[in-house]
């Protein structure tokens, strides 16, 4: 990744006149108003050749597709997230970007199959029955040829293009080149982290130049909705996969943006619209793990209205906290609890911990109230997000890296859904779904599972509970234990033995509890486990030690 520090290369700044020149010769001035250095030197414009060349003749969209495609793949796939939102940028613009999605010019059959012997160390005709050296799409990164397996089983092989790594390389300079600009003249740049994006987007650009890793993923995407009625993902085969060049089963289906072929079909569109909010919920709060590029080239729909989704070199990943934070924030916003929405916020760190919960909370009302005034099902849930964000400038929000990618995938599954079904009520959708994740992950239920997941752990130590208490009580007895602890308060007031004494007990009381709840939770399924793999007594011993340890803090009381 040798463009994360392009700073004294000169292709930066040559790359940047170019993209000046690109935007000047297809009329789009007001783009390069964008760029903090072109503006200083807005009267050199009339030295590039494309203000010469500049032709105003074609419609806007059809403009920037040309000049998007003449880029290269970083700026088309700017493109593509721009042709899912036509209540963004408007129903024509977002028609004439859609080309986009998997019509870029293609590489030859025979490069593709240079690539492909290459990778696999072997020729064509070892490896596959057949091969279409006609690509049946071509992108930014890759294109896609039909072929057959020796055994005759229909297939796709996906083609990274030949030389792409040094466009990229070239691609990534020139964002690292502005980014810098940003971050030492914008004065939105601490909020913003340019270079921060920058680098988050060149580690999600060349994990899709590995086509290995993009086989890892749709191989535990597909397991994650293994037998699922919403969504088929294809095999991988990895026999046949490698860095440049992987095989996957083909599937068949109707272009999710063929609205007229699907309605034809008699699939019901609005289930459809609704499967796919379903499908992205699904994904990135039960799993944590979501598809990060369904723009319409991606996804097929099958005669019975099943998704079928391709092309997952680009994933997203949620921990525990993100989502606890995403579900109590939605929620909020969902039953108009703009104090709750307010807390969230600071208690995940996306203001400043100083930030006072009753300020933030009137902008978030300001902004709100207006937006719910109408009939929910035609609120833009994606355009609400964005004005929140816009709000929260005024604190200070920063932008949070972990999150770009989710926010990118929820803009473009409305405006795909809104797409298929004018109608769409997302928040219809996903209010239900989120408040039974998050019964799942409070109270008795989420603390039975997490002790159903523990107990087979929890089992093995229990036999080792009693002697390790016996010890740790002979210590605390004997003045051998030393507690450690990194608070500067409690070092200051220098708290006295017996205290420390107290909370370490009290420890040792949590600690039996749990066992012992773990040992009575595990009499239903993981009995016969536990009793194959040790002695009767072991069962005794953790009960007997529970009593004993409770006994021994009445008596040091």
């Amino acid at each position: 990744m040798s463009a994360k520090n392009p700073g004294q290369d000169k292709g930066g700044f040559v790359r940047l006149l170019f993209i000046i020149n690109v935007c000047l010769r297809n009329g789009l001035d007001e783009f390069v108003d964008l760029i903090p250095a072109a503006n200083k030197f807005r009267f050199l414009f009339w030295l590039f050749p494309g203000r010469w060349q500049q032709d105003k003749s074609k419609p806007i969209g059809i403009r920037l597709r040309n000049t998007l495609q003449a880029l290269g793949p970083i700026f088309v796939k700017l493109g593509q997230l721009l042709s899912v939102r036509p209540d963004i940028v408007g129903v024509e613009l977002a028609h004439d970007l859609i080309v986009l999605q998997d019509k870029v010019e293609p590489f030859s059959g025979d490069a593709a199959k240079r690539v492909i012997e290459s990778e696999l160390k072997g020729s064509i005709k070892a490896n596959y029955k057949s091969f279409d050296p006609t690509p049946v799409a071509s992108a930014s990164i890759a294109q896609v040829h039909y072929a057959q397996l020796l055994d005759g089983s229909e297939v796709i092989i996906k083609v990274l293009r030949p030389g792409i790594e040094k466009i990229i390389q070239r691609d990534l300079a020139i964002q690292y080149t502005i980014a810098r600009l940003i971050n030492d003249y914008h004065p939105a740049a601490q909020r913003l982290k340019p270079i921060e994006l920058v680098e988050d987007y060149d580690n999600t650009i060349h994990d899709e130049l590995d086509l290995m890793r993009e086989a890892a993923n749709a191989s535990q995407l597909r397991n994650n909705f293994e037998n699922s009625d919403l969504i088929y993902v294809p095999r991988v085969y990895f026999d046949l996969t490698a860095r440049k060049v992987m095989t996957m089963e083909r599937i068949s289906g109707i272009s999710i943006r063929d609205i007229d072929k699907l309605k034809a079909a008699g699939i019901d569109m609005r289930k459809l619209a609704h499967d796919g909010v379903e499908i992205f919920f699904t994904q990135a709060f039960r799993d944590g793990f979501f598809h990060a590029d369904m723009h319409p080239g991606n996804i097929f729909v099958a005669k019975n209205g099943q998704y079928r989704a391709v092309d997952f070199g680009i994933m997203g990943t949620l921990s525990d906290a993100d989502k606890r934070y995403l579900a109590e924030n939605f929620l909020a916003f969902f039953n108009r609890d703009y104090h709750g929405v307010a807390e969230a916020h600071i208690r995940a760190g996306w203001v400043p911990t100083g930030t006072r919960a009753e300020e933030f909370e009137a902008a978030i009302r300001t902004v709100c109230e207006p937006i719910f005034a109408r009939p929910i099902s035609e609120i833009s849930f994606g355009k609400f997000i964005l004005r929140l964000f816009q709000t929260a400038r005024r604190f200070d929000m920063p932008v949070q890296t972990q999150l770009v990618l989710l926010q990118k995938t929820l803009l473009q599954i409305e405006g795909l859904g809104r797409q298929l079904y004018p109608g769409l009520d997302l928040w219809d959708t996903a209010k239900p779904f989120l408040e039974r994740w998050m019964s799942e992950q409070i109270g008795p239920r989420a603390a039975l599972n997490s002790l159903r997941r523990e107990l087979p752990r929890l089992g093995k130590l229990a036999p080792e509970l009693p002697n390790l208490a016996h010890e740790l009580l002979r210590r605390l007895r004997d003045d051998e234990l030393i507690v450690k602890t990194q608070s500067d308060e409690i070092n200051q007031l220098r708290i006295e033995m017996r205290l420390q004494s107290k909370r370490t007990q009290g420890v040792i009381i949590g600690s039996a509890l749990v066992v012992s709840a773990a040992v009575i939770a595990g009499l239903d399924g993981y009995a016969p486990a536990m009793l194959n793999s040790g002695p009767v007594w072991s069962w005794i011993m953790g009960l007997v030690g529970g009593l004993f340890l409770i006994r021994s803090w009445f008596l040091s009381k």
